[in-house]
């Protein structure tokens, strides 16, 4: 198997606490035909650069049809910024329209596969991976952006159509690995593409 989930893989299950205090499994979101999930954290600049156009996307679809979950796999010890008292209070500084959910054991973030921050995964009903890699082709500079794949792919779901590039390689910092230095990747994470 590659490192990351590749297209027609199906979504692992998970238990993980949200800054709501409440936990989530692949099970919560029965009723939405598809899910979103993308691997994010506090400090990263591709994340900070690209949230808000990552809100106005979420804005744009945030209905019966898609959810969206964002996921910190990063170690608190490689970097404060990214604890959990600090998601709750981004979350609560922010508002974004997503849950935000704290992978404090890196589980979720080894069965996906997660690259960098941000790492997009986009499945259909029966939850098998249909898009996976970045949000934007700028994340860091929003200014820049030219693509918007995300937006590309949920417009193409909305419209019944087949994803007209279903890979495309994240755009971000690394996950930060517990007890690892700060951009230690695993030897078998590559490019997607």
């Amino acid at each position: 198997m590659a490192y990351t989930l590749a297209t027609g893989d199906q979504a692992p299950d998970f238990d993980l606490v949200g800054t709501d205090v409440d936990y989530y499994s692949l099970d919560s979101f029965k009723e939405f035909d598809n899910l979103i999930i993308f691997f994010t954290c506090n400090h990263c600049p591709y994340v900070t650069g690209s949230d808000e156009v990552t809100r106005k996307t979420v804005e744009k679809f945030n209905n019966k049809q898609f959810k969206f979950i964002a996921i910190n796999s990063n170690s608190k010890n490689t970097y404060e910024e990214d604890s959990f008292d600090n998601m709750v209070k981004r979350m609560d500084e922010f508002k974004f329209p997503w849950l935000y959910l704290y992978d404090e054991t890196q589980k979720t973030a080894k069965d996906y596969g997660a690259l960098k921050t941000p790492h997009f995964y986009v499945f259909n009903q029966e939850r098998k991976l249909v898009y996976t890699g970045r949000g934007v082709d700028s994340p860091k500079d929003s200014s820049n952006i030219k693509v918007n794949d995300l937006d590309r792919v949920l417009s193409e779901l909305v419209k019944n159509k087949k994803i007209s590039v279903p890979v495309t390689n994240p755009i971000g910092c690394n996950i930060k690995w517990e007890g690892k230095e700060a951009h230690w990747m695993p030897a078998e994470a590559c490019d997607l593409v």
